[in-house]
């Protein structure tokens, strides 16, 4: 059995990525024609074309889509083996791609990942917000925050810790409509929506042996928590938010927590990387700076107290 031909794969992602053969032969730093025949002996060892070229143009062929993730992995896994033989001897240094949720990252995010750059200045991290649901192997992410339960998946995970929700509204607006007593009676006031794919996603509230039910039928729906902060400021409802989103507005009195007798579902913080153990020392020290940071953050204490 002849040995993989690591250099023609990492070409042929290297052109799949770049979108040409100059693109990928200046990302690894080889000339031209050396990534064009490395992908050609690669083809001719297969039997089968992995890329479509014109004069002007490189296309995947759909063979080579159908092994493309599987050759970024075996890269990644073979360089991430490289970097962790020798990371214990170098410098952390190099790109890691992070991906968090929008008002997470917004709120959090910073302090941390402030303190882990000043610690590793040749380290970069390139940060991705959004509240989608990410696929850290197709997409190359090295590390991605996630509030939410987890599906069965190769991915790795690490529980970081559980983030707190609170049912909010404004003092002005609890004045004007009154404070509900039992959840049930959350059907008579402005309840706004909140969550990332179905707007009807009911509400669940329990209290010692107790449960209710409510469905949220106010006059707004976001998959955003930021955009429900003013509104709620201003007396536009009630809301059930993590408590991270609104931190600053309910210490200054702006939104008050009601119905703190009764407990929702517990949700919690995860680290997500791909599946391979074998990682670079700058995403191992990275995936460890931010479980013991923000654990101290989702707890309340500022993240910058681990700065020493």
């Amino acid at each position: 059995m002849s040995l993989p031909d690591y250099e023609g794969w990492a070409c042929f992602v290297a052109v799949a990525d770049g979108g040409s053969f100059t693109a990928a032969a200046s990302s690894l730093g080889l000339s031209k024609a050396t990534v064009s025949k490395a992908v050609s002996r690669l083809e001719a060892s297969l039997g089968i074309a992995l890329l479509h070229r014109s004069s002007r143009t490189v296309a995947v062929s759909t063979a080579g889509a159908g092994l493309l993730d599987e050759a970024r992995a075996m890269v990644a896994a073979a360089m991430a083996a490289t970097e962790a033989a020798r990371g214990d001897r170098i410098d952390l240094s190099g790109p890691i791609k992070l991906a968090a949720p929008m008002s997470f990252g917004i709120k959090v995010l910073g302090p941390p990942l402030a303190v882990f750059l000043e610690r590793h200045p040749a380290v970069t991290v390139d940060v991705m917000l959004s509240d989608a649901r990410h696929d850290p192997v197709a997409e190359g992410i090295d590390l991605t925050l996630r509030i939410a339960p987890l599906a069965d998946s190769s991915l790795l995970a690490r529980t970081i810790a559980p983030v707190a929700a609170s049912i909010i509204a404004s003092p002005a607006y609890l004045e004007a409509h009154g404070t509900p007593r039992h959840p049930l009676e959350l059907a008579r006031h402005r309840l706004i929506g909140y969550g990332h794919r179905d707007r009807i996603l009911p509400l669940h509230f329990s209290r010692e042996g107790e449960e209710a039910t409510v469905i949220p039928t106010g006059p707004m729906f976001t998959n955003n928590g930021d955009i429900m902060v003013p509104l709620l400021v201003a007396g536009g409802g009630v809301a059930v938010l993590p408590e991270f989103i609104a931190r600053e507005e309910i210490a200054a009195g702006q939104l008050v927590p009601i119905l703190t007798d009764w407990s929702l579902p517990q949700s919690f913080l995860h680290l997500l990387s791909p599946p391979t153990r074998l990682r670079p020392a700058r995403v191992r020290a990275l995936s460890d700076h931010l479980v013991d940071s923000l654990k101290l953050s989702c707890t309340g204490r500022d993240s910058r107290d681990s700065a020493g």
